[in-house]
């Protein structure tokens, strides 16, 4: 893994962040992509303190423009890109009736959008080097919909068929992987700033999260991914606590 470049999005949390920190440890060097600069500032400085390599990059992951100024800024630091790590992803939970459209707008604008964005930025430099690899971070509700989370579920549903289409396309003479990572229950922010709602009390009813997976769980099985011969494709890995059954 040494002298390999992965630009991270989401990396001022939850997945995406310990994503990033794991893979610095594997003597990956990091670009570090998200809105909120403050705490991509204070990863950056750990990553750093325990020997790494890191850069930063304040990026919307809605805005082409800025995923694409986000890829160049890469090229000048690093010189390539090896891998994306699409990571940035946001949740509601509700029920249709409630219309909550502006939530269901912003799921699909950082979700899918934000996808498509980010593959958009990077695959011409991966076509022009001749090789790469793109992993979508995506859900075990992009398998199945489970009420009230059907639009979020969608959203998962997109990153599969984005992430498998794009397979397809690319040619095996290109060198280029991808990957879906789907993982169940995973303890991470994405609940906290959920209003009190039913829909809320039901997922947590349900019982998921009670035993979830930790985000180190989920970087071991980025890592598993990237790590494999180039000859070797990963293409979907779900990742469930052993107690988790939807």
């Amino acid at each position: 893994m040494k002298q390999k470049v992965a630009i991270i999005t989401g990396a001022s949390s939850g997945i995406g962040k310990k994503a990033a920190e794991y893979l610095a440890k594997q003597n990956i060097s990091v670009m570090l992509a998200a809105r909120r600069e403050d705490e991509l500032l204070r990863l950056q400085k750990k990553i750093i303190e325990i020997g790494g390599i890191a850069s930063l990059h304040v990026a919307d992951v809605t805005s082409y423009n800025q995923m694409k100024m986000l890829a160049e800024d890469t090229i000048r630091k690093y010189g390539k890109i090896d891998f994306l790590i699409n990571s940035a992803g946001i949740m509601d939970v509700s029920f249709f009736n409630d219309l909550r459209v502006e939530e269901w707008n912003k799921m699909i604008d950082v979700n899918i959008k934000g996808t498509l964005h980010g593959i958009a930025a990077v695959l011409p430099h991966m076509e022009s080097q001749n090789e790469g690899h793109i992993i979508n971070i995506s859900s075990v509700a992009g398998y199945e919909v489970t009420v009230p989370r059907s639009v979020y579920s969608a959203t998962k549903f997109a990153i599969r068929a984005i992430t498998e289409g794009l397979r397809k396309e690319l040619k095996p003479e290109q060198n280029i992987r991808t990957t879906l990572i789907a993982p169940g229950a995973v303890t991470t922010d994405l609940l906290k700033d959920l209003p009190d709602s039913e829909a809320l009390q039901m997922i947590k009813q349900e019982g998921s999260f009670a035993y979830s997976l930790t985000t180190e769980d989920i970087s071991k099985a980025i890592l598993y991914a990237i790590r494999q011969p180039i000859a070797v494709s990963i293409n979907e890995v779900i990742v469930r606590p052993t107690a988790q059954r939807r």
